[in-house]
């Protein structure tokens, strides 16, 4: 029987560069992999049920928040979107480290049933810098631009009850920091 995985909470605000992060993570090791989250939106092209989500309609997925089935949920412009218990316990069980990229709301959630989760906060160098990368973007209105980074500063500001802090100043060294921290909490397992 392998030995359980670790479960990574991932947060940090829009433009930080999680995803980049999480993809350079996944690519260097080869015991982590992302959870699957189900929603109630519908599939875009190209999207398959249980790779990119699990698809699921409004009550079903009603009926499994009434059960207690996710680990966090949201409704985001009147959509759903969750995390399933049995998906993260079936990776973890696999002996899987599961990444949730998930927003600060999701993660107050999951350590409110999860204690037990490695709780990670991606910061900016600074917020001009943090500006720069989302208007390098070019997909946000100057308002947008505006809305998005008085969000991160709220998002930063509830950085101090994460487990860990990394600068994301250099894509590679915050995903040495990452696996350093996967490395010492594995290791904590056997004191």
């Amino acid at each position: 029987m392998s030995e359980p995985g670790l479960l990574l909470i991932i947060s940090g605000p829009s433009g930080v560069g999680k995803g980049t992060v999480c993809k350079r993570l996944l690519q260097k090791d080869a015991s982590t992999t992302v959870s699957v989250s189900a929603t109630t939106r519908q599939p875009r092209q190209g999207e398959v049920d249980g790779e990119n989500y699990y698809f699921l309609t409004k009550e079903d997925f009603l009926h499994k928040i009434e059960e207690g089935k996710f680990l966090e949920w949201a409704e985001v412009f009147g959509n759903y979107y969750g995390t399933l218990k049995s998906e993260v316990e079936r990776q973890l069980n696999a002996g899987k480290n599961i990444i949730l990229e998930i927003d600060v709301q999701g993660a107050m959630q999951i350590k409110t049933a999860c204690p037990q989760g490695i709780f990670i906060f991606i910061l900016p160098p600074s917020l001009e810098e943090l500006e720069k990368r989302i208007r390098q973007r070019a997909t946000e209105s100057d308002g947008n631009i505006s809305i998005r980074l008085a969000k991160a500063q709220e998002e930063i500001a509830c950085a101090v009850i994460y487990d860990y802090q990394i600068v994301n100043d250099d894509v590679d060294h915050a995903v040495a920091q990452i696996l350093s921290i996967i490395a010492a909490e594995k290791g904590k397992r056997f004191c």
